[in-house]
């Protein structure tokens, strides 16, 4: 499942005591799982069934919220609400971490509508605001673990040598997450890192273009495509990568951060906001394959001590930032009805 929906299921579970809350969504991994976690689901894959679906809801509650993770979404629940009357909290997430314009650009027409945005980091309320919405319609609420999660998590042992051998990258495979740009690095100086192993877990449409450019001339990269437990992943790895520039948050990363495994990040986006250069993490220019390449160098031959104070200073950040608790208690007086 994507960070979006993975955050979705969390929430959900967090505020399963206050709400009657039914899951409403594609035919996949993410209703499988509510479903699992006993939550009521309706699928859908058409707009048709969609716009249907929506007019039982509608019907059934006389008041509700609703959340929506596409602006037509809720457009298309606003017209049937023209003919039902109900008392609708309208919530719009924006994730964003795609083309920049299409995340954001529609986004105005809805000013003068009750809706409110809900994004996961200043980086996106900021980008918002640059394209029409007003600031006090956008509220932040940051990504976060649940208990559960973090009880049951691999941790990563600390580092008894010197040196990245190991690399993991944790992205959906499409052109706005630069996955490619780890190749344009490898295609610079990639004999110096002919010993480090490269791991990318997702899917997306590039998925089998990269693979094929990474056989020819890059073998120590490995496509390993969509896992279950991306955690326990991490735990095996020395770093992560992370390469999108124009990410939202980055729910990867910090779930590296929480497994002991410094983070590698582009120095633009919200991942940007997570961690501090030499502190928490590393950072390297945005779009730049030979400072990437510089970095990645750089962290093959990094001091153990060096990494060490690095993860534990991550996991530290993280735990005090990204409390489940925290973020629940907004997601609750957002979502709740008005009176």
């Amino acid at each position: 499942m994507y960070g979006t929906e993975r955050m979705a299921l969390a929430t959900a579970q967090g505020l399963a005591g206050d709400f009657e809350i039914v899951f409403i969504g594609p035919r996949g991994p993410a209703l499988d799982e509510a479903r699992r976690l006993g939550f009521e689901t309706r699928s859908f894959q058409t707009i048709p069934k969609l716009v249907t679906l929506l007019w039982g809801i509608l019907r059934q509650f006389d008041c509700l919220t609703f959340v929506s993770t596409l602006p037509r979404y809720s457009a298309i629940c606003m017209v049937l609400n023209l003919f039902l009357r109900r008392r609708i909290r309208h919530i719009q997430m924006i994730h964003g971490g795609g083309i920049e314009r299409e995340d954001f650009a529609g986004l105005k027409y809805f000013n003068s509508f009750g809706l409110k945005f809900i994004v996961v980091s200043d980086y996106s309320k900021e980008r918002m605001i640059q394209y029409g919405v007003p600031g006090d319609r956008i509220a932040v609420v940051g990504n976060f673990l649940t208990e559960r999660q973090l009880a049951s998590m691999a941790r990563r042992a600390e580092y008894d040598r010197d040196g990245v051998r190991t690399v993991a990258v944790v992205s959906r495979i499409d052109p706005p997450k630069r996955v490619d740009l780890l190749l344009d690095a490898l295609d610079r100086r990639g004999a110096e890192l002919a010993d480090v192993t490269f791991r990318i877990f997702g899917w997306g449409p590039d998925l089998e273009r990269l693979r094929a450019r990474a056989a020819k001339t890059h073998p120590n990269v490995q496509f390993a495509g969509y896992v279950d437990n991306v955690a326990a992943e991490l735990a095996k790895a020395d770093l992560l990568l992370h390469t999108c520039p124009v990410e939202a948050f980055g729910l990867a990363v910090l779930e590296a951060m929480e497994v002991n495994l410094p983070a590698l990040v582009p120095d633009h986006g919200g991942t940007a906001r997570l961690v501090s250069d030499g502190v928490t993490g590393f950072t390297f220019r945005a779009d730049d394959p030979d400072h990437l390449a510089a970095r990645l160098v750089e962290l093959k031959n990094a001091p153990a001590q060096l990494l060490n104070r690095i993860a534990r200073a991550a996991r530290a950040s993280c735990d005090a930032r990204f409390s489940a608790g925290i973020s629940i208690r907004k997601y609750r007086q957002l979502f709740t009805p008005e009176p």
